[in-house]
């Protein structure tokens, strides 16, 4: 294929979208649903963004009028249906992301319906909404989970990472992530053990996603951040967020938008072009 510069409205180079995988305790939850654990560590440290991280996350949002989108499993707008309510009252856009954040490649085509299901009756209850967009837990993708994503008329997928910038599969608009951009790789951490290592400085963290957003200015990407508020809601890494925000609101070449404005302007201008089949050969 050609190698296209993807082209973004009024001319702009890149466009930014801000996106939160509002988890809270529900990985934490899906691992020990068939060996309960008596340990209250990383469960009281993932409900830190509940309880404090998600509301420091709408203040900084607020107070630089950036629209983000919140990816929430189910079981979290349950527990904490306050919290989503603020979301969508602050204007962001909200997507599906599993009930108990299973990861798909470990269901059945069946129990994935079974999730899709669960979780938009309760959105739709919370929110009043019927369309959504989605991105799978731990960013595994199956054949079986994208039919599913077509018969429940899902308006977009993100959790792949074949260009980036929005591609089709099949006839869903692709809104690709990486893991460069997602916090969790730099940050998460809920003890010792083997392959453990300490959070790194926010500052370096926020250097390289600089660098990476003046690289996707140049070839024409999407800069898309996932970022976690039991992670991303803690004091120093909050700073080192809107030191991000200013550096990109101070560039003329940025489009900011949704992951479902960005779904929505590659399908209405680009309809036949980025179309891919995927599958294992």
């Amino acid at each position: 294929m050609e190698n296209l510069i993807y082209q973004w409205p009024q001319g702009k180079k890149c466009a930014v979208s801000l996106s939160f995988d509002f988890d809270g305790e529900s990985p934490y939850l899906w691992r020990t649903r068939n060996t309960p654990s008596n340990m209250l560590g990383e469960w009281e440290q993932r409900r830190f963004g509940p309880r404090q991280g998600i509301y420091r996350i709408l203040d900084i949002l607020k107070k630089y009028e950036v629209r983000a989108t919140f990816f929430i499993p189910g079981v979290i707008a349950e527990k904490y249906p306050q919290a989503v309510e603020q979301v969508a009252k602050h204007g962001h856009e909200i997507g599906l992301h599993g009930y108990l954040h299973e990861r798909v490649d470990q269901l059945t085509k069946t129990e994935v319906e079974e999730t899709f299901t669960k979780s938009k009756e309760i959105f739709e209850r919370l929110l009043g909404k019927k369309t959504f967009g989605y991105r799978s837990p731990s960013w595994e993708m199956t054949l079986e989970t994208f039919e599913v994503l077509r018969e429940h008329n899902i308006i977009y997928d993100s959790s792949m990472m074949g260009y980036d910038h929005p591609y089709w599969v099949d006839d869903l608009p692709e809104i690709p992530v990486q893991w460069l951009l997602d916090d969790a790789i730099f940050f998460r951490y809920t003890g010792g053990g083997p392959g453990s290592y300490p959070p790194q400085n926010p500052a370096v963290v926020m250097d390289a996603w600089k660098q990476e957003f003046e690289g996707m200015k140049r070839y024409g990407g999407l800069f898309l951040t996932t970022m976690h508020p039991w992670i991303s809601g803690r004091a120093s890494r909050l700073m080192e967020l809107e030191q991000l925000i200013l550096f990109l609101q101070r560039d003329s070449d940025v489009w900011w938008a949704t992951c479902e404005e960005v779904a929505a302007y590659h399908r209405s201008h680009y309809p036949d072009q980025f179309r891919e089949t995927i599958g294992v050969n």
